[in-house]
């Protein structure tokens, strides 16, 4: 039957129907039936003017005024067909639709479509029956037999494909046959699946697997299985099989959790074999939610030897308010059996804490934790992590400030913590109390009007610190040496500006500026040389100590600009800025009385120091200072024209050199070395990828035979020298990588890492997930990017005084450190690292993986070949974060230790 005569027929029994119905209501005012339509789409577009029209006159010319039977009728009271349905039914069908109205069904054919409620049905065809409220949907196959289309069921969050359908709408229950549906990360294929409501579905002779195919390359296989919609799915006895290959391993039923988001359960451990500690379980656990803001992890190694590790992790948070993470690791460490000659026991603990608040939350207040404390040996014994093996210094900082709203005043009190593990010394700064008044104009008018007199732009702020201090060594604590280490002292500073008019067209902006600071000092030191035992003596007195300095300076600085142009080439211009900066500085020193001279050899040399050498805060100087300083500061740029595109946009700037100068300084007053060293420095980025950083200090004086400093400059006595180089250092460093195969794929990968890190409850978890990404570097490979290269090169020299003041060292370092990541195959991926020391010529670390993508599963081979802990791990596991702890592991530690 056409799409036309369809609508034709059903145009008619409605009419009809209406007229009949209107009639009876106007003779008796009697009860009558109300069946819900069935609702079209188009209907009106596919049907001719003239049948409307026709149809138009028929119903006015038999429809009755109700309204002059308003008196005699009162209420109209209506009884609903047994086969009346809730809610409109809208389908559609691109090939055509047969009503058969006898038998109340409807029949539908090619990429139909039906909507009721929330469900929502695809399908080649469909029969729905209205009596009985049952829908039947078929698939389409070809002239082989082969399924070409499928059914599609959505029914809210609860969506499958299928072979067959039989649901009633009536019930919401429905059976289908060759059924695939998918419950967050899993897929759940089956012969047959009966749904009982919107939440259970039962099924029977399927396979459970995280793998999209048709044809999954593993799964679990299982006779029955009942699932509650994005909580869980339980399965009677279950058993896994690779590429339809059943595997001898039965259990006698399955769980798997399907919820979205966190919920508790067990974690699997690793097995591992270590040369120093025996074989072992790594990582057995278990994570709880308590709520919803608060949960806790608990991991456990244990090894055959006696050694054994606990981690505490609880985590918690409060979206828009705070949120943080603790982490309390304690380490058991026994290397051999005891009676061996190697055997070795270490108890070590790290703390771990990490908060936050959002700036929300509280405004103009900010509390922040970022601790990493623990046993100086404790980052040595870790397994398998070589960036923590190396690691020796440790910082912690606790952060409270407040910032009152309208007012110029802030206030952060601190804690802090440093720690150099191959010293096995631990510094305590608790509390360090800073208070600041921002900039305070005491002579602006409060009526702004006009421009501004010159005096209301002088500006008077204030800066105070104060600060605690205690040292001890692990390895020797005592309380009392904590007590004789305590260090307190105080700075504050009270800076006067004013802000003048730029002169000469603004080409010259003028500084001036007035400055007051005074230190607490609670402890003065004195060396003296001891003839008996040929060394100095250090002595230390306590007390209440100041010391004060003034400064009144004037600063004088100017930018000047200069290009070049191209007429025939490629390059348009250069660009070169100059930003000198000149500046006049007297500061008369007040701590004169605080220098005293010493020997400090054999030989008899002797020189000046201070008395406040040791305090919290840095000393001041013994000369008077009358001079200036100078610096000069450039960048140098390019505009370059596109060879291929040559409108005027083509234009592209390319900075040359970001950034290079020097500065010095000279002092009128003083009777000794009046010029300053030279400072330089030089910092760019070429083509955006090579990244260049230097400086370097140059000292313009002659030294004597010992390496000290003499009052004779460089160029003097004959040959000309510029001076000697005190200290330098060098960085280069560049990360090149290929165009990713898919940029739709790496667009959304960057954009999951943002969201990860925008994420406040993910944010406290990135730190263990860097370190296991750094321990498994092959569990992470980007197979979209075929390859990888970064390098990093340092070289640095540093002129040090010796201990014994009987002359100085060079101290030379050069490294570089490299990664790489090379797609061998569109399935095979070597990726390396390491750290190359030239000073010993040796390759310190080095760790190579290769990775093979195995579409579900992924294989990777972990190797560290070299160095003091070295480790080989092969593995196998699916991709799936569900199923991360169904792997096949092999790993072997070795030590030198």
């Amino acid at each position: 039957m056409s799409k036309f005569n369809l609508k034709y027929l059903l145009v008619t029994v409605f009419t009809t129907v209406l007229f009949f119905s209107q009639m009876w209501k106007t003779v008796s005012a009697a009860n009558f039936i109300v069946t819900a339509p069935f609702v079209f789409s188009n209907l009106n577009d596919t049907i001719p003017s003239s049948q409307k029209e026709g149809d138009v006159k028929s119903i006015k010319k038999n429809t009755v005024d109700t309204s002059l039977l308003q008196n005699k009728v009162d209420t109209i009271s209506y009884r609903i067909s047994k086969d009346s349905m809730v809610a409109p039914v809208i389908y559609e069908a691109q090939d055509s639709a047969v009503v058969l109205i006898s038998a109340n069904k409807v029949l539908l054919y090619g990429k139909t479509k039906m909507q009721y409620t929330d469900v929502d049905l695809k399908a080649p065809e469909m029969v729905f029956d209205q009596k009985s409220q049952i829908l039947t949907a078929v698939n389409r196959k070809d002239s082989n037999g082969v399924v070409v289309e499928r059914v599609h069921f959505k029914q809210g969050e609860d969506a499958f494909q299928t072979d067959t359908i039989r649901y009633n709408f009536e019930t919401q229950k429905g059976v289908t046959k060759n059924t695939f549906t998918k419950q967050n990360e899993i897929f759940i294929q089956a012969e047959y699946f009966k749904k009982i409501s919107n939440e259970i579905t039962f099924a029977g002779n399927g396979v459970l697997t995280t793998c999209n195919l048709d044809e999954p390359h593993f799964g679990f296989r299982y006779q029955k299985i009942k699932v509650v919609n994005n909580k869980v799915a339980v399965t009677g006895p279950i058993h896994p099989e690779f590429e339809k290959v059943p595997i001898p391993v039965y259990l006698p039923f399955g769980f798997f959790p399907t919820k979205k988001g966190r919920h508790s359960g067990l974690l699997g451990p690793q097995f591992t074999t270590n040369e120093d500690r025996g074989l072992g379980l790594e990582g057995l656990g278990f994570y709880k939610v308590l709520n919803e803001y608060f949960d806790i992890t608990i991991r456990t190694n244990i090894y055959s030897y006696g050694g054994w590790s606990a981690n505490i992790t609880p985590s918690y948070r409060k979206r828009y308010r705070y949120n943080g993470q603790l982490n309390l690791n304690i380490q058991n460490t026994k290397y051999n059996f005891k009676g061996d000659p190697d055997y070795m026991k270490n108890l070590g603990f790290m703390f771990i804490w990490n908060h936050s608040i959002d700036s929300r939350a509280r405004p103009g207040t900010n509390f922040s934790a970022n601790v990493n404390a623990g046993s100086t040996k404790f980052n040595r014994y870790i397994p398998n992590n070589p960036n923590r093996n190396f690691q020796n210094k440790l910082g912690s900082s606790i952060v409270y400030s407040k910032t009152w709203a309208g007012k110029p005043f802030n206030l952060t009190i601190a804690a802090n913590h440093n720690q150099d593990n191959a010293l096995h010394l631990v510094s305590l700064n608790l509390p360090d109390v800073a208070f600041t008044v921002s900039t305070l104009y005491p002579f602006q008018s409060k009526n702004k009007s006009g421009s501004q007199k010159w005096y209301e732009k002088l500006g008077v702020a204030y800066n105070g610190n104060t600060r605690n201090q205690v040292s001890f060594y692990d390895t020797a604590f005592r309380f009392q040496q904590l007590i004789d280490t305590l260090q307190w002292g105080g700075q504050h500073n009270f800076p006067i500006t004013l802000s003048l008019p730029p002169i000469l067209g603004g080409k010259i902006i003028l500084s001036p500026g007035f400055s007051y600071e005074q230190k607490w000092i609670a402890q003065k030191f004195r060396k003296t040389w001891n003839n008996a035992k040929q060394k100095l003596d250090t002595s230390y007195s306590k007390g209440f100590f100041t010391d004060h300095k003034v400064t009144t300076s004037m600063g004088i600085s100017t930018a000047l600009y200069g290009t070049f142009q191209f007429k025939k080439s490629n390059i348009v211009a250069l660009r070169h800025v100059m930003r000198p900066s000149l500046s006049f500085n007297y500061s008369p020193s007040f701590s004169k009385q605080h220098y005293y001279k010493t020997q400090v050899d054999t030989s008899g040399r002797i020189l000046d120091f201070s008395e406040f050498e040791g305090s919290m805060f840095y000393y001041y100087g013994q000369q008077d200072f009358g001079g200036m300083g100078f610096s000069f500061d450039n960048n140098l740029e390019m505009k370059v024209r596109s060879k291929k595109d040559t409108t005027q946009g083509s234009v592209k700037k390319v900075k040359l050199i970001d950034g290079f100068g020097f500065n010095t300084g000279y002092n009128f007053m003083s009777t000794y070395k009046k010029l300053s060293p030279f400072s330089f420095y030089l910092f760019t980025t070429l083509f955006e990828k090579i990244s260049i950083n230097f400086q370097s200090t140059l000292d313009p004086y002659q030294v004597d035979s010992k390496g000290f400093s003499i009052d004779k400059y460089a160029w003097e006595g004959g040959k000309f020298k510029l001076g000697r180089f005190t200290n330098g250092s060098v960085s280069i460093t560049s990360d090149f990588k290929s165009k990713p195969k898919d940029q739709n794929k790496e667009n959304e990968r960057k954009k999951q890492e943002q969201n990860l890190l925008n994420d406040p409850i993910l944010g406290n978890d990135m730190q263990s997930q860097l370190d296991y990404m750094r321990r498994n570097p092959a569990d992470f490979v980007d197979f979209n990017i075929p390859w990888t290269v970064g390098v990093g090169l340092s070289v640095m020299f540093n002129e040090r005084m010796k201990s014994d003041y009987s002359g100085f060292i060079k101290d030379f370092s050069s490294n570089l450190n490299f990664n790489g990541s090379f797609s061998l195959t569109p399935k095979w991926n070597f990726s390396l690292n390491g750290y190359y020391d030239f000073d010993t010529k040796n390759l310190q670390t080095f760790q190579m993986s290769i990775s093979r993508e195995m579409h579900c599963w992924q294989m990777s081979i972990n190797v560290t070949p070299i160095g003091p802990y070295r480790y080989f791990n092969i593995s196998i596991n699916p991709k799936s974060g569900l199923l991360q702890d169904l792997r096949i592991n092999r790993t072997r530690y070795f030590s030198n230790y």
